[in-house]
């Protein structure tokens, strides 16, 4: 039986944010996601949704799907398959939508973009604009998130293929970065390593990154990324700037082995927030809106082992406390997006997943 309910028979769970006097709900918008990952609200409040084996779903404003067509292929293994999807920042007149997703094979592949145009069933003109290189022939750390930058310029976050990690040092290697392009996957003339390494590196030395988000309003660029056991980061980034995997880190392999000595190193920026033990973050929200005024300005982490959410409280750019969240759904949290409406919107990640809205709990249902 489909978990899939209109708003109007939601179920919804009454629970209280201690900090900030936050009381909210969790109504489930939809259900029945296979591995949902990503998020985005359309102008009419009704969503597109990535499913990891390959999906992008439209989700109706009363919880209906509806499949859509024109979507490419994508190599599903391991952590691979469909990632993000972003509309472009002129969506209302442009219509282009943005997917990243996993491209290739067992032996060759890569975390790609994908561009169309929205129409009624699916992706019209589509096409590949970015494929990172190199290639690599790992399943894992494909990183994958998207975001705009206020000038237009679209950024990926890229990880190291988990047996390439040397490679996140490496300028020339697309692997463990950031890149920035063009929306159109055209280089920009000023990207940082455009004349000393590889013309669409924005920053390097990431591990896998599956959290960014942009502050328009100071133009401040957050991003998380998984640690090994150990050392998970929330970074703030500068473009050129060296985050320091894995000549630095505060975690040690999955074995049990140091993988380095150093915790810092001159040159590479320290990370803003570490978490040891890992809580395994995914998605990344920044909150923008006027329906949790004690929240606004606030970072909202997705943490997959906690089966939570974290609250960064964020103070003049500084994270100054953390408050833990909607624990009582006790599910893997994929994503966590700021939605136009003013709601927080949740995925949660298991088979039967499901899109979730946070709102007050006063709230009538306006």
């Amino acid at each position: 039986m489909s978990r899939t309910l209109p708003l109007c028979l939601a179920a919804f769970l009454l629970a209280t944010a201690a900090a900030r006097g936050e009381p909210y709900r969790l109504e489930t918008v939809a259900g029945d996601l296979h591995h949902p990952w990503s998020v985005a609200q359309l102008p009419d409040r009704s969503f597109l949704v990535t499913e990891r084996r390959g999906r992008l779903l439209h989700i109706g404003r009363e919880g209906g799907q509806q499949p859509l067509t024109g979507v490419p292929d994508t190599y599903v293994a391991g952590q691979g398959g469909f990632f993000d999807v972003v509309l472009h920042p002129r969506f209302a007149d442009n219509r282009l939508v943005y997917l990243s997703y996993a491209a290739g094979g067992p032996g060759a592949n890569a975390t790609a973009v994908f561009r169309g145009r929205l129409t009624a069933v699916g992706l019209a003109d589509g096409a590949e604009i970015l494929r990172v290189q190199p290639l690599k022939a790992t399943p894992q750390h494909y990183g994958g998130r998207l975001a705009f930058l206020p000038d237009g310029t679209l950024l990926l976050t890229t990880g190291e293929g988990f047996d390439y990690r040397e490679a996140a040092q490496d300028p020339g290697s697309e692997l463990g970065k950031v890149l920035r392009t063009r929306d159109d996957g055209t280089v920009p003339a000023d990207n940082p390593l455009a004349e000393t390494g590889a013309p669409r590196v924005w920053t390097l030395g990431h591990r896998n990154p599956q959290g960014l988000v942009v502050d328009e309003a100071s133009g401040r660029v957050w991003l998380h990324e998984h640690g090994p056991r150990g050392g998970d980061e929330v970074n703030r980034l500068v473009p050129g700037a060296n985050y320091g995997w894995p000549a630095v880190t505060h975690g040690i392999d999955y074995s049990g082995a140091r993988i380095s000595p150093y915790e810092r190193w001159p040159g590479m920026v320290d990370p803003e927030k570490v978490w040891v033990p890992s809580i395994a973050p995914s998605g990344l929200a920044l909150y923008r809106g006027d329906r949790f005024p004690g929240w606004r300005g606030d970072l909202f982490v997705g943490a997959l082992v906690d089966r939570e959410v974290r609250r960064l409280d964020l103070e003049n750019g500084v994270i100054v406390g953390e408050q833990r969240l909607f624990g009582e759904l006790e599910e893997r949290i994929r994503d966590v997006r700021s939605a136009p409406d003013g709601f927080l919107y949740l995925l949660t990640d298991s088979e039967a997943g499901r899109l979730v809205r946070v709102r007050p709990a006063e709230d009538a249902g306006r």
